[in-house]
């Protein structure tokens, strides 16, 4: 029983101060795949420390982008009365969480899942030459998020194997975990592709909340705007290679560019809001000059993605040189799925602004579309949504498609974050909470699961559980050859493509 005991605290250390905490856990997998490696104790120390560093770095920026804009939801939501349902990661895991207890479920059974969950994923990817997935999820704080939204749209869908008591039953613990753990491996290992262009082979996937729309956004750009495969020859102009006259080649500077775009469109936001509710909340002082505040808010966008595109910098290397350790082990053929915010360092930098801003439109012109229509379940935007899922797929698309695929596909992935979490909320019943996860793949993909579960039961989760594990056989099959090759030697990936990567000469 001691044993026992001494095993049980060692796993609770562990799943709350590493598999939660994101920097821990890439510290966490450096340590392991240096150690592997048979790397000196020194290097090993060191690199694992520049890791949890860069990570905690990218996550100051991560955290000061969305407390920045946190007092601007609530101002819109309280200065015109709005009581509606706000799309984002945390405010949707509290919802879940108030809303398994109002059925007297406890929260706890998250962690559970989520551990069983990340069990499913590394067996999916140690033997990916069956299975085809390449990719570990190791985000945990996404994975908690995810957790708990998925515990909800399940016990939703198939109540009768809820229970009666406080713990979910162990049958739908482990039908969740394997759909859990498979989206997870097929989700990031669809975004391999992308990340390996984007960044010119670093070796690194996407393990975030817009899987399915990143590889989306990379196709649609391709097909619509792009070389269609490179089956037609196409001139693109991307973001950075816009001629700007005059003046306006100051937005060709990452950091200006930002600044500007951010003072314009927030400080008409904050401006219409009121200095009198910012100085009732407490953000700003009576006498305090309300313009001043109002750029001094919107430039500390500019500051805080800076932070995070340091923060990618200083982690990146060491997590790809190290996992090398693991994949060589553990996991062949494999790449670590990170937070989005990592590709942000690839890529033009400016159509991280371009995507976001083109996705607020996007959720704006939705939101307004509600409310016109009396929609039962008005939607609030939220930062995470906006600004991470259209920054990330506009990078893809601008990639692909050039500035019309930039502008375009963000747009209209804002109208799917909105419209689809509007549905699924009201319908599951997450919106009288107050709250929803609202990311795309949650406001597309599980929603159509959730649909497919509640109305065909048993048959409906074989069904999801066959749709998930199918897409990366379909992958494979339409390139033998480079599929496991894109991630094991991605300069011989380019020769047998003959394609050029964006940073060779």
């Amino acid at each position: 029983m001691a044993v026992l005991d001494i095993l049980k605290s060692i796993w609770d250390f562990f799943a709350t101060y590493v598999l939660q905490k994101a920097p821990y856990m890439v510290g966490f997998l450096t340590l392991l795949g240096y150690t592997l490696m048979g790397k000196k104790w020194y290097d090993t120390l060191g690199g694992t420390l520049k890791a949890i560093i860069g990570m905690l770095i990218l996550n100051a920026g991560s955290g000061g982008l969305t407390s920045t804009f946190r007092p601007i939801l609530a101002g819109l939501k309280d200065r015109f009365n709005l009581s509606a349902c706000v799309i984002d990661p945390y405010y949707g895991q509290n919802a879940v969480q108030e809303a398994m207890e109002s059925i007297g479920k406890t929260f706890a059974d998250t962690m559970m899942l989520l551990l069983i969950a990340f069990i499913i994923n590394i067996l999916l990817v140690r033997f990916n030459k069956i299975t085809k997935c390449r990719a570990l999820f190791t985000t945990g704080h996404v994975q908690v998020q995810q957790a708990a939204t998925a515990i909800w749209l399940l016990i939703f869908a198939l109540p009768m194997l809820a229970g009666d008591g406080a713990s979910v039953p162990i049958p739908m613990m482990i039908v969740m975990s394997i759909l859990l753990g498979a989206y997870w491996a097929v989700g990031s290992n669809l975004t391999i592709k992308p990340m390996q262009e984007l960044s010119d082979g670093a070796g690194f996937a996407i393990a975030h909340q817009q899987m399915f729309g990143i590889r989306l956004g990379y196709f649609l750009s391709d097909k619509l705007f792009g070389t269609n495969g490179g089956k037609r020859k196409k001139e693109i102009k991307k973001v950075g290679e816009l001629e700007m006259p005059g003046f306006f080649s100051i937005f060709n500077e990452n950091m200006v560019c930002t600044a500007i775009l951010m003072t314009a469109f927030f400080g008409a936001i904050l401006a219409i809001i009121g200095k009198p509710y910012f100085v009732g909340t407490g953000e700003i002082g009576e006498n305090m000059n309300f313009v001043w505040w109002c750029f001094d808010k919107s430039l500390n966008f500019a500051v805080y993605l800076a932070i995070l595109q340091l923060g990618v910098r200083t982690f990146v290397t060491e997590l790809t040189a190290s996992f090398q350790g693991i994949a060589d082990k553990l996991l062949p053929s494999s790449v670590p799925g990170v937070d989005c915010a990592v590709c942000y360092g690839f890529g033009d930098a400016n159509a991280v602004t371009f995507g976001f801003l083109a996705g607020l439109v996007g959720q704006l012109v939705a939101i307004i579309a509600l409310i016109v229509m009396g929609s039962p379940t008005i939607i609030i935007c939220g930062f995470v949504p906006v600004f991470f899922d259209n920054a990330t797929i506009g990078l893809v698309a601008n990639e692909k498609g050039g500035l019309k695929a930039c502008l375009t596909i963000p747009f209209f992935v804002g109208l799917c974050q909105v419209f689809g979490s509007a549905l699924i909320a009201g319908w599951c019943g997450l919106a009288a909470h107050g709250g929803y996860l609202g990311m795309f793949d949650w406001a597309t993909v599980w929603p159509v699961f959730t649909v497919i579960m509640k109305y065909l039961g048993y048959i409906g989760v074989a069904i999801v559980a066959v749709i998930l594990l199918a897409i990366p056989q379909i992958e494979y099959r339409m390139d033998p050859k480079g599929y496991f090759l894109i991630t094991e030697d991605y300069e011989a990936y380019k020769q047998y493509k003959g394609i050029k990567g964006p940073y060779d000469d």
